[in-house]
């Protein structure tokens, strides 16, 4: 079977079976307690927890997606024949079944469907001989006073399906999951193997794991079913390792092209990091140094790395990218946007010049340790892997772990510097406090920090939803603000952004809050920073006469004006770039 038939397999069969067929959320998610997207069931978190209602969303209890996902913690394993830093997940979940009740008219479900779809799944649809199917499941906690019992249920419903020396008993670190994040649901797990390949995680969702590390029993049972596509891929197409799928080959025979002879794991590596480079750009992500922006820079200049020191000439981005577009533009359209291939080739022209300043700095240094590489790296924008290839005896000690240590330390420095400098007389980001060193400034301050919510509505109303704010800061003479755009603002949207401010300003709309629940306030439409991590209560402040046609609402602390005429006149002074995708506006407000 091909990718596309797999795919279109998978949904019919769920479909089929009452499921609503719903499309992959973005890699970016709406859930402050992860950085990218990891698993099928991110986007159905709030549905497990009951902030959301399945059956008034679906029509069902029962969803099924095929997700992309992100997972940074595999991009130093990348090479073999199994790791992949962005993958696809072929998922089904079932909602809302409550203790003790049996499967409901509405469609949930649980431990014995699961599994028998599971089996009827990998023998019928997929072709794959019963003989070579084994599975775990959760042996239970020992001692047991206390802890989670051992998963007889599943064991049972296996029992009927294949021989007993087929079924194993795993403990909780291997058969017990979740949650997506700090907190979260979770529960017992199955896993499922053909020739002892793993191929689909079952996770029964019967616990709710608190920040404390204490568990709870979820008001409602629920079924979280995770298969990797790409390793499914493998064993239904019979080919050894992942790379040599459908999903991967054509990308690979590209790059063999590119340099015949190159090593397997750079042709792997390669592969991998330009697949993902695509789908993180797609989505909105810009190379940066910070947060997502950072992974999607390092897996660049990875890329930009081997290119130099295995000497290969072709344009890798251009061409990867068509090749990319190829297989997966008619399942994910985003990926053929034509703006991706202007952040790649940005991102190129800026490599170019980090090698041409910083590989002469290595001979200066006859050892390098982590300092000395992340001194390379925050002077000169040298990536580790180039300095590691560039300089293998200097960094015979180096290694990863060391370098994003170092990495991290100096995060932390910046930001805490970054909080000093707020403290000093200016907005802090995440709680909107205003802090001034004159009392007298307080009223202009405030005036701005009113303004910013205005310019940052008026921005997205003008340029469309992409924009996002990316940080501020707020003096006693002027706004910055930052945020999400691709390309240079023309003066035509400047002023039509401008015009538009003032305009809100001139209906003196009153400016007011509404306290409320985080997960309500999530509802409401109001912005606020995904990645944030926010307290169970918060403040949504907004424009206008209601909070349901407020021309901006945002998650803040405050102050702000009484009505948005006290604001004054607003005057955009400039709009520059800040990095790849992120534009910096600074304003003011005149009396």
């Amino acid at each position: 079977m091909s990718s596309e038939e797999i795919r279109k397999s998978f949904l019919e069969f769920f479909k089929n079976n009452g499921h609503k067929i719903v499309p992959s959320s973005s890699l970016i998610p709406d859930d402050p307690s992860v950085l990218l997207t990891t698993a099928g069931m991110q986007q159905f978190k709030r549905y497990f927890t009951g902030e959301l209602d399945a059956l008034r969303d679906f029509g069902t209890l029962n969803t099924a997606s095929i997700q992309k996902c992100f997972r940074t913690s595999d991009i130093d394993e990348v090479g073999d024949k199994t790791h992949l830093t962005f993958f696809e997940m072929l998922g089904h979940f079932s909602f809302g079944l409550r203790p003790g009740e049996a499967v409901g008219p509405e469609g949930g479900y649980f431990k014995k469907e699961t599994i028998e779809w599971t089996y009827q799944l990998l023998t019928e649809v997929f072709k794959i001989s019963p003989e070579r199917i084994s599975a775990t499941v959760f042996a239970g906690d020992d001692p047991p006073a206390g802890g989670v019992p051992f998963d007889k249920e599943s064991y049972e419903a296996w029992a009927k399906i294949l021989p007993k020396d087929k079924i194993r008993k795993g403990s909780r670190q291997d058969n017990f999951w979740g949650p997506a994040g700090a907190e979260g649901p979770c529960g017992a797990c199955n896993e499922v193997y053909v020739d002892d390949v793993e191929v689909a995680t079952l996770v029964f969702m019967e616990y709710y794991y608190n920040p404390d590390k204490s568990l709870k029993p979820l008001p409602k049972k629920g079924v979280d079913v995770g298969w990797g596509f790409e390793r499914l891929a493998s064993i239904v197409q019979g080919v050894p390792d992942v790379f040599e799928t459908d999903l991967f080959h054509p990308l690979i025979s590209k790059i063999r092209e590119f340099k015949p002879g190159l090593e397997q794991k750079i042709q792997r590596v390669l592969a991998d990091h330009l697949r993902a480079s695509v789908f993180l750009t797609a989505d909105g992500v810009r190379p940066s140094n910070k947060e997502a922006g950072y992974i999607l820079r390092r897996l660049l200049r990875k890329i930009l790395a081997y290119r130099v020191v295995h000497d290969i000439h072709a344009d890798l981005f251009e061409a990867s990218l068509e090749v990319v577009k190829d297989k997966f533009g008619k399942v994910y359209p985003e990926i053929n946007d034509p703006r991706i291939l202007e952040v790649l080739e940005s991102e190129d022209a800026k490599f170019q010049k980090v090698v041409a300043n910083g590989v002469g700095e290595l001979s200066q240094f006859p050892k390098i340790g982590a300092k000395e590489a992340f001194y390379l790296y925050e002077s000169f924008g040298l990536p580790f892997e180039l300095i590691k290839e560039l300089a293998p005896e200097a960094t015979k000690e180096l290694n990863r772990r060391e370098f994003d240590e170092e990495f991290k330390k100096h995060q932390e420095i910046s930001r805490a510097g970054k909080e000093a400098k707020f403290g000093g007389h200016g907005i802090y980001l995440k709680t909107g406090e205003v802090t001034v060193k004159d009392k007298s400034e307080l009223g202009k301050v405030t005036r701005l920090h009113t303004a910013t919510h205005l310019l940052h509505a008026a921005l997205r109303q003008i340029l469309g939803p992409e924009v996002r704010q990316n940080g501020s800061d707020i003096t006693v003479e002027r706004t910055r603000f930052d945020f999400t755009f691709p390309r240079r603002l023309m003066p035509e949207e400047l002023k039509k952004v401008e015009d538009l401010v003032n305009e809100v300003i001139k209906k003196d709309l009153p400016m007011q809050y509404k306290e409320m629940p985080l997960a309500e306030a999530q509802k409401t439409g109001a912005l606020y920073f995904f990645r944030e991590k926010y307290p169970k209560r918060v403040k949504v402040y907004y424009a206008g006469r209601s909070l349901e046609d407020a021309f901006s609402k945002e998650f803040c602390g405050g102050p702000h004006v009484g009505r948005t005429l006290e604001i004054g006149q607003f005057k955009i002074i400039k709009e520059e770039a800040v990095s790849s995708g992120v534009r910096r506006i600074r304003g003011t407000v005149l009396p």
